[in-house]
């Protein structure tokens, strides 16, 4: 009953969460579709965001394909688990969302151009789910590395909630905050959908264009 409580609806709190471990989950050195490394340390003209839209296979697919990206990276973040596994993730009781990070190149792209991506390819009015998926870890999220990140997060909004409204759609739930502590995904859900084409994606957007 707690894991359906809490899996499903409601956020745990600490003391309701798994105790994790303190090792962290080892994931190759490169990405598979750009080659580029996917962990730190970044070069300076390298910039990182955390963008959650319900199942990540199907967002990091997304986020590789759009110009100026460096390297995605699923995981999980927004809870108090540390380095917890997708089976305790998908419990409901790590208080974690599934997430991309994205290592975009400033001079090619910019954080406008993610939160484009992020607000065109699901619905962030969902609450506890995105479409058929069920549970908190589903939810919506952007994760700023920034405070001018954070900034031009809180003010798409705006934007983005007057044409939702139009749709007849509801309020936005997406989290917005500075980014809590990111834990790498095992190494099988790294670009899962290049390594299984025909692999479960449920991405689907509201129609909004920004």
């Amino acid at each position: 009953m707690v894991s359906m409580l809490f899996g499903k609806k409601a956020l745990p709190g600490k003391e309701q969460c798994l105790a994790g471990r303190s090792a962290s989950i080892d994931i190759v050195a490169n990405h598979l579709i750009t080659g580029q490394p996917m962990t730190p340390p970044f070069q300076s003209h390298l910039h990182s965001a955390f963008f959650a839209m319900g199942c990540f296979w199907g967002a990091e697919r997304r986020f590789w394909e759009q110009p100026g990206i460096h390297a995605t990276v699923v995981g999980y973040a927004g809870g108090h688990t540390p380095n917890p596994t997708y089976e305790e993730t998908c419990s409901g009781l790590t208080g974690h969302t599934e997430v991309v990070q994205v290592i975009f190149d400033s001079n090619l792209t910019s954080f406008e151009n993610l939160l484009t991506v992020f607000w065109e390819s699901h619905d962030p009015t969902q609450g506890m789910r995105q479409g058929n998926d069920l549970g908190t870890q589903y939810r919506s999220a952007i994760y700023c590395s920034s405070q001018e990140q954070l900034d031009k997060a809180k003010t798409s909004v705006i934007d983005v909630q007057k044409k939702l409204t139009v749709l007849g759609l509801g309020s936005v739930t997406s989290e917005i905050q500075m980014a809590p502590t990111f834990y790498y995904a095992e190494d099988y859900h790294q670009q899962y959908l290049a390594k299984n084409p025909m692999g479960y994606c449920g991405l689907r957007g509201t129609g909004i264009s920004c």
